[in-house]
């Protein structure tokens, strides 16, 4: 590998940035790609696509021959809003699934270690915490405090910083009343269609156990499929 492309390459992992090294079976030669660039018009967008959501490196066809990809895709993150009941058991799910967990609680009476042992919790206001560990594509927030004072800033937050999945607990109701305050402050209403709403896939979840299940299930399908298009 060229030493400006491995530099290159570094740099992006270490800032969190999604890239795939394309080599030339052929004769070596290679290119990087990045997620966060345009590169629909390339002959092999749509394995870019496919690679970037997999995270699974390898051979390809392509015009000029085989190529191989080699994709560099961040940890998969999970943040959660709210030391409740429905993260005590999405916190050790969510691990299992392979995503890196932090919750994130300013009421020291939710947010102890008794609660939530083995690191990752976070006793502080969400604006603070999330200065050290700034949002980004690959991770996923899930807020569950039910207190617009908790939850408002991080889920604007993940919106323009383009979480893969932007979740928030409440009824329709409380959800309309989210929207009306995102509006006020200026936040764009497109940006706010993208909030999953009462969170979690519709299967009936009555429990905090069972909620975090239907939680966990939608992180991963926003995470793994393409987005789904109305026809």
């Amino acid at each position: 590998m060229e030493l400006s492309l491995l530099k290159t390459l570094n740099a992006d992992r270490a800032a969190r940035r999604a890239a795939i090294l394309v080599t030339r079976m052929a004769d070596g030669s290679q290119r990087l790609v990045r997620k966060d660039e345009d590169y629909s018009s390339d002959p092999l967008a749509g394995e870019f696509d496919k690679r970037f959501r997999s995270g699974k490196s390898g051979v390809v066809p392509a015009k000029e021959g085989d190529v191989f990809l080699n994709v560099s895709v961040p940890a998969p993150r999970l943040v959660i809003i709210g030391a409740v009941h429905i993260s005590q058991a999405l916190v050790p799910m969510a691990g299992i699934a392979g995503l890196d967990v932090a919750v994130i609680d300013p009421r020291t009476a939710f947010a102890t270690e008794e609660r939530f042992p083995g690191g990752g919790l976070k006793a502080e206001w969400p604006e603070d915490a999330l200065k050290d560990a700034p949002l980004d594509s690959y991770t996923a927030l899930a807020a569950v405090t039910h207190d617009p004072k908790i939850d408002d800033y991080p889920l604007m937050e993940a919106l323009k910083a383009g979480c893969f999945y932007v979740g928030a607990l409440g009824s329709r109701k409380t959800h309309g009343k989210r929207l009306e305050r995102f509006q006020d402050a200026g936040l764009d209403p497109a940006l706010s269609d993208r909030i999953d709403a009462p969170i979690g896939l519709d299967i009936g979840a009555a429990s905090p156990e069972e909620i975090a299940v239907a939680v966990l299930a939608a992180i991963i399908r926003a995470l793994r499929k393409e987005p789904e298009t109305d026809t």
